[in-house]
């Protein structure tokens, strides 16, 4: 950190310390939330068509095997339809939602935490432009008719950089938390496609495929 930012800091007075703790938070977790969707997230329309393909040759055993070494919610999903592939439409479908609850609600971790700093960033600033006024009317009352500019431009300044740092802050949390929001709905979307694909199939075309072996 260079001789300038230090100097805004000690400008903005400690409330400058507070918006940079919550801006480290969020990078933070903007950058967890990143890798965790991003490991989370597969083509869900190429493994449903791979496991399609492994269940046509009637090698259930491996399709469950590739969901379990696959990563995120939509594995999950048609993991827990391959597992009671053999039950009524009733049982398939409650296993299916059953994985999904499990699973959706690590998706949204820790989004609340990213928009909570999005919220309370201007608040923050806010408090930082209250107390720069405060600083200045102040320094007016002590130099009374001989306050110098000098003395008043120090409370203004430190209401000014608050006021700023916090919209600075504010903004990229803003932008982040919908980023992050959009790629939950996109993954939540692809859960329930797969789950939904991964039950007709087995319903139908994979069981009617057993019925024609066993003739």
């Amino acid at each position: 950190m260079d001789t300038s930012n230090l100097s805004l800091l000690a400008s903005g007075g400690p409330i400058m310390w507070v918006l940079l703790a919550l801006g480290a938070l969020a990078l933070a977790l903007f950058v967890e939330r990143m890798l965790y969707l991003h490991r989370g997230q597969i083509r869900s329309t190429e493994f449903v068509d791979g496991i399609k393909n492994i269940l046509a040759q009637r090698r259930m055993a491996e399709a469950v095997t590739v969901c379990e070494e696959a990563p995120g919610p939509v594995a999950a999903v048609v993991k827990a339809a391959l597992l009671h592939a053999d039950d009524d439409e009733v049982r398939m479908r409650y296993a299916v939602q059953d994985a999904a609850v499990t699973e959706l609600p690590a998706l949204e971790r820790r989004l609340g935490a990213l928009a909570a700093i999005a919220h309370v960033a201007p608040l923050v600033g806010l408090l930082g432009t209250v107390l720069g006024m405060a600083t200045t009317f102040r320094a007016f009352m002590a130099g009374g008719q001989y306050a110098t500019a000098q003395a008043l431009a120090g409370g203004m300044w430190q209401a000014l950089i608050t006021a700023g740092a916090a919209l600075a802050l504010a903004i990229p949390a803003h932008l982040a938390h919908h980023l992050l929001h959009g790629r939950v709905r996109a993954i939540v979307r692809d859960v329930e496609w797969a789950g939904n694909e991964i039950m007709r199939y087995l319903l139908v075309d994979y069981r009617e495929r057993g019925e024609a072996s066993r003739r």
